[in-house]
């Protein structure tokens, strides 16, 4: 699985949550997008070029950042970034994946790890706070990461991180080796690139932001042409499966993150492909008509009924038009279907804690602890413990559960405070009390430590505003 929880190169460790395609923060800053059927296309993309990498799946992570303008890059501790704006720009999977094995080369040859740009302090602070707002971010704290990423010097561009031609010659050729290694064309890597050969001749501020950091030219290209060329597979295109995953993907962004006129526009009512339909779902429903959107998300389910995603569109749709208890069926069908999905539990367990029945809550609570179990830096899974505990009467385990909260999104002195809180309720013996001194102790440490620096310079300033609960957008 290559969508992770946590961005290991930063030593952050935070997990978002959202059902459906929708920004964790939606701010002026970049956000990052959490959705189980995209992060799922996204893994059969490309776990296949990762191992033929020499690469675990299990070890490199992709993050997707809401931002139309085209980009990609990756950072120390083996994470790929793409921008939504990338993914639409991408005619068809093979270009996508062209992209995604550029990237995948630039970490196979080790061209983060061996930059110098790792020994400066200015890039160091950079990307610590880059980091932290992401954790933030990542951790459903929109106002901490808005603050956080709006001073951390143009995270979503990150252009200290430029290779050198060198580099990206080297990373292209890696990454026709990786398509030729799964069996596929590298034509459309070049594809992407012949799209935007005239970005070598603009000057560096007005060129796409990919191309900034990854400097184009002509050379380049000839040298990959010249590299595909040679393969087996040059001719070989996408299967129809692939194509039909990215048209539903693209659908599913642009019904989410585009107008819905220039949705309908897109997808007229006279297109009555799925992916269509799925776009003009979203579309209607966020332009507020419901049976429009029902009508459009019925039809798919018609077609393909053990599709869980429509489930849970449909169960998102009602949700949020206020029509909560009819919800629950929809959302209930989805996580039968996708058993496994973190992100489905969360969202049923929200809908079933609005209920405040007794047997509700309880289900609840139990689909929380199994989703965190898969994702435990996943903030917005413990704050809904903590409200599910709360409606319990379990005080304790309400603080304790707000202590976890606090601490994966990095709010030390809150987790603290909710830590010996429930110390102070808990019984001794009782792993969350042990779990609850663990917190107490790494933040009185980091808090020890954070004191000492403060005497120094300080790079970046850290105000974290907590101005209400975060809610979990479905």
């Amino acid at each position: 699985m290559a969508v992770r929880h946590f961005i290991r190169g930063l030593k952050i460790s935070a997990i978002a949550l959202t059902c459906a395609i929708i920004p964790v923060a939606q701010t002026h800053a970049q956000s990052l997008l959490r959705d189980t059927e995209i992060e799922e296309t996204l893994n059969d993309f490309t776990d296949p070029i990762l191992r033929v990498g020499g690469l675990s799946p299990a070890s490199v992570d992709i993050y997707l950042v809401n931002d139309p303008s085209l980009n990609a890059f990756v950072t120390r501790g083996q994470n790929i970034f793409l921008h939504s704006g990338l993914i639409l720009e991408a005619e068809n999977p093979n270009q996508l994946k062209g992209v995604i094995a550029h990237e995948t080369g630039h970490i196979v040859g080790g061209h983060i790890v061996r930059s110098d740009y790792g020994s400066r302090s200015a890039y160091g602070s950079m990307l610590v706070a880059a980091g932290l707002g992401l954790a933030a971010i990542l951790a459903g704290e929109t106002s901490a990461g808005a603050l956080i990423l709006g001073g951390s010097s143009q995270f979503g561009t990150l252009e200290v991180l430029s290779y050198s031609r060198v580099n990206e010659s080297a990373a292209d050729q890696y990454a026709a080796r990786f398509m030729e290694a799964t069996g596929q064309s590298g034509i459309g890597l070049i594809e992407f690139f012949e799209k935007f050969r005239a970005q070598e001749v603009l000057s560096q501020a007005r060129r796409y932001p990919y191309f900034r950091g990854h400097p184009l030219s002509s050379d380049r290209i000839d040298a990959l042409r010249e590299r595909v060329d040679e393969s087996e597979y040059r001719t070989v295109t996408d299967p129809p499966e692939d194509q039909h995953d990215m048209d539903m993907m693209k659908a599913k962004l642009r019904g989410f993150l585009e107008g819905p006129q220039l949705v309908f526009s897109r997808y007229p009512l006279s297109d009555k492909s799925q992916y269509a339909r799925y776009a003009r779902a979203v579309a209607f429903f966020r332009s507020a008509s419901l049976n429009n959107a029902i009508k459009e998300i019925d039809s798919l389910i018609e077609e393909e009924p053990e599709n869980p995603y429509f489930h849970e569109l449909k169960a998102q749709i009602l949700y949020e038009s206020g029509q909560r208890e009819d919800a629950l069926p929809p959302a209930r069908r989805a996580l039968e279907l996708k058993p496994d999905a973190p992100l489905l539990k969360i969202a049923l367990a929200q809908s079933l804690i609005e209920t405040r029945e007794g047997p509700q809550v309880e289900e609840a609570v139990s689909l929380i602890k199994s989703a965190l179990q898969d994702e435990r830096d996943n903030s917005y899974g413990w704050y809904l413990l903590s409200l599910a505990y709360g409606q319990q009467g379990n005080d304790a385990l309400a603080k304790y559960a707000s202590a976890e909260r606090f601490y994966a999104i990095g709010d030390i002195q809150r987790a603290r405070s909710f830590a010996q809180r429930a110390q102070q309720d808990l019984p001794r013996n009782e792993p969350q009390w042990r779990r609850a001194s663990d917190i107490v102790v790494v933040s009185d440490a980091q808090l020890a430590r954070e004191g000492k620096r403060s005497r120094g310079p300080k790079p970046f300033s850290l105000n974290v505003s907590q101005s209400g609960e975060p809610s979990l957008p479905r």
